[in-house]
């Protein structure tokens, strides 16, 4: 894909949606930003309300409108669809937001829009999925935000625990963006030291410790809506983080839910993984060397989402 005009649009134009919109109005990425809702009123409103801080951010125009706003654009972002209510799993979403992504879908190819969509609507594993399924886009070419969220979550538990810088923490969340993803443990570094040299040095971190912050970055999202109904604003900056992926040419390494051709003992389906982000959307899948026991969660993930996968597509038969 070559760059047009850095066009983004956005469907979708909730919380969620305009957490990211808001951070990239001020960001200078691109020149031109379309938001698209089930309310057009609520799309013009939003739209209305960033342009009137256009003489203090980077050029940048925002419109509001129809699905025609795709056919220039370099990224689609979507975050439509119903939102995870409190006690409600993202799984439970499916039926629900397949319908929405179906619709999405005509609407985008009907457009003739060419370039890289990334959809973070949950269950976003699954309709990540579907979304290529009912689009027939190349699979680099759609993204799911996958366990980009949960990554960042971890890394700053981790951080936070040890009184230190998140980005001084690498390491993965791998899986199913949900109830089945898993730490990465093996490949989990502090300084640059693996995570198992260092507990053998820290007193503030154990075996333990790292089992209960693998808990909470999986009850992370369930914890922030249980206080205030919804999650937005660190899946917004996420988002943004990988559509300056894409619109640079990064090709940096992010977790998303990707293609998995055989990595991992995965086939022929989407899912949490560490991949290398860049102008085509996934430039490759990164198969890190997993423990046996990670290998058994990344496989019984897989499985979780493929059923859920298959009982979903009857649904719009």
């Amino acid at each position: 894909m070559k760059a047009k005009n850095r066009k983004v649009v956005l469907i979708g134009a909730g919380m969620v949606g305009m957490s990211f919109a808001y951070q990239l109005y001020s960001s200078g990425l691109c020149e031109e930003l379309g938001l698209i809702d089930f309310f057009p009123e609520k799309a013009e409103g939003e739209a209305m309300d960033l342009n009137h801080a256009g003489a203090l951010v980077p050029p940048i125009k925002v419109t509001s409108g129809g699905y025609e706003q795709c056919a220039d654009a370099d990224v689609i972002v979507i975050c439509g669809g119903l939102p995870q209510k409190p006690g409600e799993t993202r799984l439970q979403l499916v039926d629900k937001n397949i319908k929405v992504v179906k619709d999405m879908a005509d609407k985008i190819k009907t457009s003739g829009f060419d370039g890289v969509i990334v959809i973070a609507s949950n269950p976003v594993d699954v309709l990540t999925n579907a979304l290529q399924k009912f689009t027939g886009f190349p699979k680099n070419r759609i993204v799911g935000s996958g366990t980009t969220l949960d990554t960042s979550r971890l890394r700053y538990m981790v951080g936070d625990t040890l009184n230190i810088a998140p980005n001084a923490v690498r390491g993965y969340i791998m899986g199913e963006h949900g109830d089945t993803q898993f730490a990465a443990w093996s490949n989990v570094y502090v300084y640059g030291k693996p995570i198992e040299k260092y507990l053998e040095t820290s007193d503030k971190l154990n075996k333990d410790e790292l089992k209960k912050i693998e808990e909470r970055v999986m009850r992370a999202a369930y914890e922030v809506i249980n206080r205030k109904r919804a999650t937005y604003y660190a899946i917004g900056i996420s988002l943004l983080a990988i559509v300056k992926a894409i619109l640079r040419d990064e090709n940096t390494e992010l977790a998303v839910s990707g293609y998995c051709d055989g990595q991992y003992g995965v086939k022929d389906l989407y899912i949490g993984v560490p991949a290398i982000i860049g102008r085509e959307g996934v430039r490759e899948v990164v198969e890190m060397e997993l423990s046996k026991d990670e290998l058994e969660k990344m496989q019984h993930s897989a499985g979780v989402l493929r059923k859920t996968l298959n009982d979903a597509y009857k649904v719009v038969e």
